[in-house]
């Protein structure tokens, strides 16, 4: 027998739940989760547990007596906590939300609320993190023990804000796939999860983003590793049930009339899936959903996108004139410049704004298109 990992991720948030309930701080209960986990992926295979929950709980209890008593503090709140079994499911869901919200606290860095959630509800070990984040092992683990020492004294019951679970939540789906973890499909799972533990329009829309977004992932790069822009992917490549099961979540968010950017953002991702082929893409209606993603958010990068979104709609002048009202310094502007102008009629000033574009792209795949794109432009005579 093999053990089950992604059993060993769903248990995690439980048991550190219930741990926290008993009397362990965080830090310490997830210090003792990680020892039972451990454990359990030593003796599973040889002798798998009846109930693999209560087992880690057991076990991670134990770690956590034993470390307590050498701690005169702890012992003293070791005497207090009540040793009954741990309460029934309804209770771990809210375990699991609260987990959510400890680790995506106001007082952490974008960077360590990432890592912790992933370490705390999402159950991966310091090594695998570290590899997905491609940075060495041991400041992985300085980053998540400061963070367990930052949210230490933080109590369980606390309110937390939704927003900024879901703002942690796309931030590790946004990294995408390196190492052996796929973070891509690790935040689809944890979103998948708080939908099922909280009623709330924008967790809806956040796992209708993703899934739009992650059925498009087979056609966004060729064998090589080449970059594949939206208007040049292979249609027949996408997952047409992600995009289905993307399309009902995100109407039924919708209908409860609570917009928030988030369900805006995946109403623009479900017009681009909709569409047979490029051609057919409704810009007038995604123009519009940008419309109101800016009434939401005042993001200058939204305003960027849609500026490139109002070219194809009412022609390559009009985006431009939406483009001159931003700031040239925003990320991927020159980018954005360049494509409107060659669809304007001026490749000379295209190919060369898209050679600046890519001296300043913010990942190798991005700026070899860039570089690919002003090299077609001057190969085929313009420059």
């Amino acid at each position: 027998m093999t053990v089950d990992e992604s059993l060993l991720r769903t248990l995690t948030p439980a048991v550190i739940g219930i741990l926290g309930r008993r009397g362990a701080d965080f830090a310490a209960a997830e210090d003792a989760v990680q020892e039972a986990l451990v454990e359990a992926v030593r003796v599973w295979p040889a002798d798998p547990p009846r109930d693999p929950k209560g087992w880690l709980v057991t076990v991670a209890w134990r770690k956590f007596l034993d470390a307590a008593r050498s701690d005169a503090a702890r012992r003293l709140r070791e005497e207090r906590v009540d040793l009954e079994p741990e309460p029934g499911p309804a209770r771990e869901a809210d375990d699991t939300l609260q987990l959510y919200f400890l680790c995506a606290h106001p007082s952490l860095t974008p960077s360590s609320a990432v890592a912790l959630t992933l370490r705390a509800v999402g159950g991966l070990t310091t090594r695998q993190i570290a590899q997905a984040y491609l940075v060495p092992e041991a400041t992985m683990a300085q980053r998540i023990s400061r963070a367990k020492k930052t949210v230490s004294e933080v109590r369980l019951n606390e309110p937390g804000d939704v927003a900024t679970v879901l703002r942690v939540l796309y931030l590790v789906f946004n990294e995408g796939y390196s190492g052996d973890i796929d973070l891509a499909a690790e935040a689809i799972r944890l979103t998948r999860q708080l939908a099922a533990a909280i009623d709330h329009a924008e967790v809806a829309g956040l796992l209708a983003l993703m899934l739009l977004h992650h059925a498009r992932r087979p056609a966004r790069r060729k064998p090589d590793g080449e970059l594949v822009p939206l208007a040049e992917q292979d249609r027949g490549q996408w997952d047409t049930a992600l995009i289905a099961e993307g399309v009902e979540i995100l109407q039924a968010a919708l209908a409860r009339d609570r917009l928030g950017e988030f369900q805006a953002q995946a109403a623009i991702a479900a017009l681009h899936a909709d569409a047979r082929t490029a051609d057919e893409t409704d810009w007038v209606q995604i123009v519009e959903w940008y419309d109101e993603l800016a009434r939401l958010t005042d993001n200058p990068v939204v305003r960027l996108n849609r500026a490139v979104a109002v070219g194809e709609a009412d022609g390559a002048q009009a985006g431009l004139a939406a483009l001159a009202t931003l700031d040239p310094a925003l990320p991927r502007y020159t980018a954005a410049e360049a494509y409107l102008r060659e669809r304007a009629g001026d490749p000379v000033t295209a190919a060369r704004l898209y050679a600046e574009a890519a001296r300043s792209a913010p990942n190798l795949a991005e700026r070899d298109h860039l570089t690919r794109q002003a090299a077609r432009i001057n190969a085929s005579g313009a420059g």
